[in-house]
């Protein structure tokens, strides 16, 4: 229509109603709706009016009107936007390179399936806006794969400008072999030749150069870790937008006369029909049809010829693998290894010294078939423990500030609704949670450290043998373990097994890995009750957890998932030191999602819950301890005694406020059923408002607890537990019935979040009731046990 970039558009007049308007460029009208007119840039004076004073060249003169050559740079200058896409293996660096690049925070981890989805970012570099797209981690564009098929997907249906191909420059072969299946594809592309730091530490030697012009796209030798070759690489990539690169030209991967000759068969039935996208390559559709690519054969089917093309591609396919005795899709597999061991031989040299690497020294211990699990083991308890330990530092603090903001508000505010609400709902209940997040900081460095430095996936290997015995997978180890720091990322990261059995199986188990919610009723309880053995009372709780799991595996895979499981493979990348950088940054976004949770769901139920606890305020119960305490009182000063009795009808106030209050209602009607675990009324309910996020348990706990505060402040809730008693004066709380909670806690309702992520994965809403209803029954089963035979033990024991 003429509007292209530096050509002078003039506004000529609005339709009557102001809609249409006309214009006129390149000497002729044309009518376009606002609406239309709106997704055009148009560069005007007064916007380069505007640049000018920003850009401080000179003093503008508003009378002075520019020349159509400074408007026209302004316009060539503008509005260049380059979509990319960065497709690549997984551990090739991909999204530390989108990190860096855009500035986006996503984390970085060295195993398979860290990106389960598209990251997108934006900035800015000399004059163009750059729109990334972080694609997950793909070894080829075949359809096993959730991976494979979303990012073939989206090639095909998003079109980007410029496909920017990580490539692990210290695994070549391997790495190529996407590359070769994008040069059938047709993208327009630029290779970042990442870890190029590794490839020259090795000793080896690459003429990239050379392989360059070879394949006909750009490569930069880029480390994304450091920022090394970034600017490079971007600057290539408008090279390549532009279509001014030297090098770039399209290239067809020669497959050999045999193959060669089937896809120039289909390609020709191809082209008789009309309805095919013209921008998808008639090639790349001929040899997914020879590989009897399944998505590909769907497409096929809708279009009205799809009979015959499909009758063609039999015929070829059975010439095929008669002449060369194997499969299609294997034949080409084979070819494009061919092509890539014949570029490789001249252009790459390989250090024939070979040195014992770091990585097979360290897995020399670390995966050894004796050490391995002892090694797991006192790294999973290394991590509780100083979470533990170290965290009860940083959480005194907290704690401190939390008392004083509270005891300021006590003190200066005067008595009443408001007060009450501000210093024991929202101070009370927000503040009883926030003090832990410390402990959730450190339990995520150490997953971040697992993750970036390639543990995890070692722990992936040892665990396989038992996943198997569940009926899973070793890669199910990795979203259990990701469990421990949240369920719901964990749950999707179940996208890269490829079994749908082990992966309902992994999501279905997810919520008894225990997750960071968690964390902040073990610290509380086990640091109350098991002051000596916190950091084994936590390892203690997530082994549990283990346990059930692997009980409940084996239990869905006899009763509901019976088929066989895929082959167990996953790559073990080196090991890499992870930068501080990386594990901060992840370390900073659990930060701010916890923040996040404190101002939101907390916030809210603690409102609630100290609304419910507060009304209705007068009871006649509470009316007649009133007249008592105002009879003591009547004597004027008081002896030690009187004092006593006084502190002890207080107490009895206190708690007769809270049985007759809204959720002290609700509390007695879930007595009966969890009494026999040794809960109280406190306890049920804090696990029902725990059923939204877990740290609301501890929220509750604080806000139902605090009303049992003397003048003195609000003592800690850890020692208002323990000195909580029942009416016959017996402990409400107890090691034994701590323990008991903790596993109820660690079993019992996935919160709401996890529910809806394991509905989105499974596709099924059964399948999130399934979950909330076996997890319930199987925590209100484990603590029965546990609290009954505990107290029969005491009994006929101790």
């Amino acid at each position: 229509m003429g509007f292209i970039r530096g050509k002078e558009v003039e506004v000529v007049k609005n339709a009557p109603l102001k809609d249409p308007i006309q214009y006129r460029i390149l000497g002729y009208d044309v009518s376009l709706r606002r609406s239309d007119a709106q997704l055009i840039d148009v560069v005007s004076a007064a916007e380069y009016a505007e640049e000018q004073k920003a850009a401080g060249d000179r003093p503008i003169d508003q009378y002075i009107l520019p020349s159509d050559e400074e408007l026209r740079n302004i316009a060539l200058k503008k509005g260049k936007i380059i979509n990319v896409a960065l497709v690549g293996n997984p551990n090739c660096g991909k999204t530390s390179l989108f990190n860096f690049a855009s500035g986006a925070h996503e984390h970085v981890g060295n195993y398979s399936g860290v990106t389960v989805d598209a990251k997108e970012g934006t900035f800015q570099h000399k004059g163009y806006t750059f729109k990334i797209v972080d694609l997950p981690g793909t070894y080829s564009l075949s359809a096993y794969s959730p991976e494979e098929l979303y990012v073939r997907k989206h090639l095909n249906e998003e079109q980007p400008d410029v496909v920017i191909n990580v490539v692990d420059a210290s695994n070549l072969e391997r790495n190529l072999y996407l590359t070769c299946q994008l040069i059938d594809m047709d993208e327009r592309m630029v290779i970042a030749l990442n870890m190029y730091d590794e490839l020259e530490r090795q000793g080896n030697k690459f003429d990239y150069e050379s392989l360059s012009r070879m394949l006909g796209i750009p490569m930069i030798p880029t480390v994304s870790r450091t920022g090394f070759g970034i600017e490079a690489l971007f600057d290539r990539v408008i090279q390549v937008y532009e279509e001014a690169d030297p090098i770039l030209r399209h290239i067809h991967i020669n497959y050999g006369d045999i193959l060669e000759k089937g896809i120039k068969n289909i390609n020709a039935t191809l082209k008789k029909v009309a309805d095919i996208p013209t921008s998808i390559s008639k090639r790349y559709l001929s040899i997914k049809l020879l590989e009897r690519d399944k998505e590909v054969e769907t497409e096929i089917k809708n279009f009205p010829q799809a009979e015959s093309i499909l009758q063609e591609r039999d015929r070829n396919t059975s010439q095929i693998e008669e002449l060369l005795k194997q499969d299609c899709e294997t034949a080409f597999t084979d070819a494009r290894y061919g092509f890539i061991d014949g570029a490789l031989r001249e252009t790459f040299q390989r250090n024939k010294i070979r040195e014992v690497t770091s990585t097979q020294l360290i897995d020399t211990f670390v995966t050894h078939k004796i050490l391995g699990f002892p090694i797991f083991i006192l790294f999973m308890w290394i991590m509780f423990e100083v979470t533990f330990r170290v965290g009860e530092y940083p959480m005194g603090w907290i704690e401190w500030l939390v008392g004083v903001i509270g005891d300021f508000m006590r003190n200066t505010m005067s008595d009443g609704p408001l007060k009450d609400l501000l210093v024991d709902g929202i101070i009370g209940g927000v503040g009883g949670v926030i003090v832990f997040l410390p402990n959730i900081l450190i339990l995520y460095a150490f997953i971040s450290f697992m993750e970036d430095s390639g543990y995890m996936a070692r722990a992936a290997f040892i665990m396989d043998k038992l996943m198997h015995k569940m009926g899973l997978h070793g890669k199910s180890f990795i979203p259990l373990v990701m469990g421990f720091g949240c369920n719901v990322p964990a749950i999707m990261a179940s996208r890269t097994i490829e079994s749908r059995n082990s992966r309902m199986i992994t999501m279905l188990i997810l919520p008894l890995m225990s997750c960071s919610a968690r964390l902040p009723i073990y610290v509380l309880l086990s640091g109350a009750f098991f002051p000596k053995q916190a950091g084994s009372v936590l390892l203690m709780l997530y082994l549990a957890g283990i346990f059930l799991a692997i009980i409940m595996a084996r239990v869905f895979k006899r009763f509901l998932f019976k088929e066989e499981d895929v082959p167990f493979v996953m790559e073990l990348p080196p090991y890499r030191m992870p930068t501080g950088k990386s594990i901060m940054l992840h370390m900073w976004e659990k930060a701010k999602q916890y923040l996040h949770k404190m101002g939101g769901v907390i916030l809210v139920a603690s409102i609630i819950i100290w609304f419910l606890s507060y009304f209705p305020l007068h009871s006649p119960e509470e009316a007649e301890i009133d007249r008592q305490i105002a009879q003591v009182e009547q004597v004027g000063e008081l002896s030690s005694e009187q004092q006593e009795t006084l502190s002890l009808l207080e107490h009895h106030k206190a708690t007769v406020h809270q049985k007759n209050s809204y959720i002290g209602m609700i509390g007695e009607a879930l007595q009966p059923i969890l009494s026999p675990l040794g809960f109280d009324w406190k306890m049920s309910v804090s696990l029902m408002t725990g059923m939204a996020a877990k740290e609301v348990v501890v929220s509750t706990l604080s806000v139902l607890y605090v009303g049992e505060a003397d003048d003195e402040g609000s003592p800690q809730l850890d020692k208002m537990m323990k000195e909580d008693t029942y009416d016959d004066g017996t402990p409400v709380f107890t090691p034994l019935v701590a323990l008991s909670f903790m596993l109820f806690v660690l079993i019992y309702f996935p919160c709401v979040a996890t529910v809806s992520a394991i509905v989105h994965e499974s596709g099924s809403w059964k399948w999130g009731l399934f979950v909330i209803g076996y997890t319930c029954l199987l925590a209100w089963a484990v603590s029965f046990v546990v609290f009954q035979a505990g107290s029969l033990f005491i009994a006929l024991f101790l």
